[in-house]
Parts: structure tokens; C-alpha cells; sequence
């Protein structure tokens, strides 16, 4: 493999003439550069491009920390961050956390020394927002909000109108009785869309009933049949995300309760998935692709000293699909 060393001796040059050529870090007289330019590519030669980055500071590199890979939330996620990075002449380097905050951290420190342009995180801790004050470069959360932290964005939907806005789908429906699969409240997410239901609740002069739950597949099945145990009488679900209301459609369903006859379920995050599994899913909207999108933007309109919005709270909407259905389509 050629190196820096012998396009310099083919082009008749000097070793920092190439770096100088390559780098555009001073001028070089237009024969000399023509020189180097042919011989770099008859030798076929690559510069290391880690080596650049220590040497620009640019690594022209987006790291992505994400708390789960399974969960097809984050795939989703940050599928639309290296689209718009591409776009933009970037490559991602992608971190599955699996919701370790020390892996988080060791993840960060990585992505400093690599000189990695920015950081979007979709963490799992407050712990990592402190430690994110300390950073030396630019952090995007993404999905939700931290506590003292030194990110210079974050980027995510209403929450709570989501939280309201699925309680009060589901009296809209006809339930009586229904139950909340709140999301862990150490996160803003899940809290934010709790609150949302609290205020429904409210509103409605209607009892709260809830059963805590995480974000995994796993853990929602642990949770749906803890409902059933709980609340045997149940008509409503709504659960912390879609992959959770999938998990609870099947441990209902193998207990005997029909969907949507029985118990009328509804999600959170419109992943793909949720389209896809029959019966198709009632959920609220996140925008996913415009989240991602516009993480990337920030950070880059960050590193080109343009103006970027500190704070960016995307709308949410609901669709209605096989897992719960009006009065009306009931009659």
C-alpha cells in the first residue's frame, strides 16, 4: 500500500508538500500541485483519515448513542440521522449503550478523542447529562431532556400532549376502565407522557390506574401480565411504547380477551412495526425521520457557527388503526 512517502519521491516533492496539498493548510505553486495530484493517483494512495482528524480537528464524523439496538424506536432513529448525514458528507458511528450509563460515558470519552464532530444521544441517565457539561464537544439529545446538562440541544416530541391525547382516545372509544403502562419517570419521556395522563384523568373525574413498565419487549410482557392480575377487568391499555403494546396484545390475547372487542390498546413511537403486526396498531405519532434530521442539522450548523434553535419540540398526532375502535364503529 503506497504511502505519503512515495507520492512525495514520485512527484519530486517533499513529504510536507503532499500533507499541504491534501490538507489545503498553505499554498503550494499550481505545477508542484498538479505533480502530487497525478501521483497520488497513479499510486492509488488513502490518506488516514484518523490522522487527518487529529490533525484538523475534524473527524467529519456524528457519533450516535443509543440506549437499546433492539428496540426498532432507535433503529428508526438513527437510520434518519445517517441519511441526513450522508447528505451532508458525514459519516455515523453508532453506540448501543444497552442502557449502561458507564458505557454511555466510556462512549463519549471515545468519540472526544476520535475528534468526532458532535455527539446525538438518546441517553438513558441524568447522571450522563452532568457528565456531558464537561464535554469538549457538541452534544443533540434526542427524545428527551436532561437535568444540568451541557448539551447545546435537545430535540423532541410533545410528550405530554401524547400521554393526554391516547387517555382521552380511549374514553373517546367508550372505556371505562383503563390502564396506564407508564414509562420510567426518571426519563422526561416517560414522565412527560404520564403527566399527560394524569391530566386526562383529571379532566375526565376519572381514577388513575396505572402499572410501570420499561421500553423493551421483554419488560412489557412481564408487565401486561401483571395488569391481568391487577386489573382483570380491564377494557384500555395504553401502553409506554409500541413494542410494549405489542407485547401486551399477545399476553391479553393467550389470557382470552379479544382485541379490539374486549380491550382496546394504544401505542407510542409509530414505528414501522406497528403497521406491519396484525392487528395494525393504534399509536401516537412520533416524527422520526424529521427528529433525526434535524439533530443532524444542529450539530453541523453548530460547527459552522451558524444560529441553531436550543430547544425543538415536535408536534405529535395519533392514528387509528385495528387495536381500538369508536362507539360508532361499535353499534
Amino acid at each position: 500500500m503506497a504511502g505519503i512517502r512515495d507520492v512525495a519521491r514520485l512527484a519530486g516533492v517533499s513529504p510536507s508538500t503532499v500533507s499541504r496539498v491534501m490538507n489545503g493548510t498553505a499554498h503550494v505553486e499550481e505545477d508542484k500541485k498538479q505533480k502530487v495530484l497525478a501521483a497520488i493517483q497513479e499510486t492509488g494512495f488513502k490518506p488516514n483519515e484518523l490522522a487527518r482528524a487529529l490533525f484538523k480537528q475534524s473527524s467529519k464524523i456524528i457519533g450516535v448513542i443509543v440506549p437499546n439496538i433492539e428496540n426498532p424506536f432507535f433503529n428508526e432513529l438513527a437510520k434518519a440521522v445517517e441519511e441526513e448525514a450522508y447528505r451532508n458528507g458525514y459519516k455515523i458511528l453508532l453506540c448501543n449503550s444497552n442502557n449502561n450509563t458507564e458505557k454511555e460515558l466510556l462512549n463519549i470519552q471515545m468519540l472526544g478523542r476520535m475528534k468526532a464532530d458532535g455527539v446525538i444521544i438518546v441517553t438513558y441517565s441524568d447522571e450522563t447529562g452532568l457528565a456531558l457539561a464537561d464535554c469538549q464537544i457538541p452534544v443533540v439529545v434526542l427524545d428527551r431532556q436532561l437535568t444540568d446538562s451541557g448539551e447545546i440541544a435537545y430535540v423532541e416530541s410533545d410528550h405530554y400532549k401524547g400521554g393526554q391525547m391516547a387517555m382521552e382516545h380511549l374514553i373517546t372509544c367508550g372505556c371505562k376502565n383503563i390502564v396506564c403502562m407508564r414509562g420510567p419517570l426518571n426519563l422526561s419521556s416517560g414522565k412527560r407522557r404520564y403527566e399527560g395522563y394524569q391530566a386526562a384523568c383529571r379532566e375526565n373525574h376519572i381514577q388513575e390506574q396505572i402499572i410501570d413498565c420499561l421500553y423493551d419487549y421483554e419488560a412489557g410482557l412481564a408487565a401486561a401480565r401483571e395488569l391481568i392480575r391487577q386489573y382483570p377487568a380491564v377494557d384500555g391499555v395504553i401502553a409506554s411504547n409500541d413494542m410494549v403494546a405489542i407485547a401486551s396484545y399477545k399476553i391479553l390475547s393467550q389470557a382470552g380477551y379479544r382485541i379490539p372487542e374486549d380491550v382496546q390498546i394504544i401505542g407510542f413511537d409509530n414505528i414501522k412495526l406497528s403497521w406491519l403486526f396484525t392487528p395494525e396498531l393504534t399509536t401516537i405519532i412520533q416524527s422520526i425521520d424529521k427528529m433525526g434530521t434535524l439533530a443532524v442539522q444542529t450539530i453541523i450548523r453548530y460547527g459552522e457557527g451558524l444560529p441553531f434553535q436550543k430547544e425543538n419540540v415536535f408536534d405529535v398526532s395519533l392514528v387509528e388503526r385495528q387495536t381500538t375502535r369508536r362507539k360508532e364503529q361499535q353499534e
